[in-house]
């Protein structure tokens, strides 16, 4: 779109995408404890490249469309892999 303006994004496109980016900062975080102190480093390492690849890649099959239920399940995978590390730590630490 060479000089067109985009469309605005739909409130429910807004959502997921910002969840989206809300997954992404805390694996990046997580990245960043995991090196600093090694722990987890493998499960950090590849749940970024899991989340530029599977964001990557949904978004190509979506032709741009944060609402798309390929993208969405895309954020609920991510959802899940923060459930399961959440539940490593608090039993880590139990």
């Amino acid at each position: 779109m060479a000089g067109g303006d985009l469309p605005p994004l739909a409130r429910e496109q807004k959502l997921w995408a910002a969840v989206a980016a809300a997954l992404f900062l805390i694996a990046i975080g997580f990245l960043g404890f995991a090196l600093s102190t090694r722990v987890m480093v493998v499960f950090a390492v590849g749940w970024v490249a899991l989340q530029i690849f599977g964001f990557g890649g949904a978004l190509k099959v979506a032709k741009g469309d944060f609402a798309h239920p390929l993208f969405k399940a895309q954020v609920m995978l991510h959802v899940v892999a923060l459930g399961l590390l959440a539940a490593v730590i608090i039993r880590a630490f139990s």
